[in-house]
C-alpha cells in the first residue's frame, strides 16, 4: 500500500509542475523567446518534461505499486 500512496503524491506533484510549465509556456517572455529561437527555454522544457514524467510515473505507481507485499513468507 505504501507504493500506491507514493504514486498519488508523485502524480499530484507532477501535475503541479506540469501545470506550472504550461503556464510558463504562455507567458510573454516565453513567447518572445520561442519566436526568436524557435524553441522554449530550458526551464520551461524541464517543467513540461519533468512534470509529465512524474505524472506518468505516479499513475503507473498507483496502478502497479502494490509490489507483491502480500506474497512475503516468514
Amino acid at each position: 500500500m505504501g507504493g500506491r500512496v507514493l504514486g498519488v503524491m508523485l502524480a499530484v506533484a507532477g501535475a503541479v509542475v506540469l501545470w506550472m510549465g504550461l503556464k510558463a509556456k504562455d507567458s510573454l517572455t516565453e513567447r518572445a523567446s520561442e519566436a526568436l529561437t524557435g524553441r522554449y527555454t530550458e526551464r520551461t522544457t524541464l517543467y513540461l518534461a519533468g512534470g509529465g514524467a512524474a505524472l506518468a510515473g505516479g499513475v503507473l505507481l498507483m496502478m502497479f505499486g502494490g509490489g507483491g507485499g502480500g506474497r512475503r513468507r516468514r
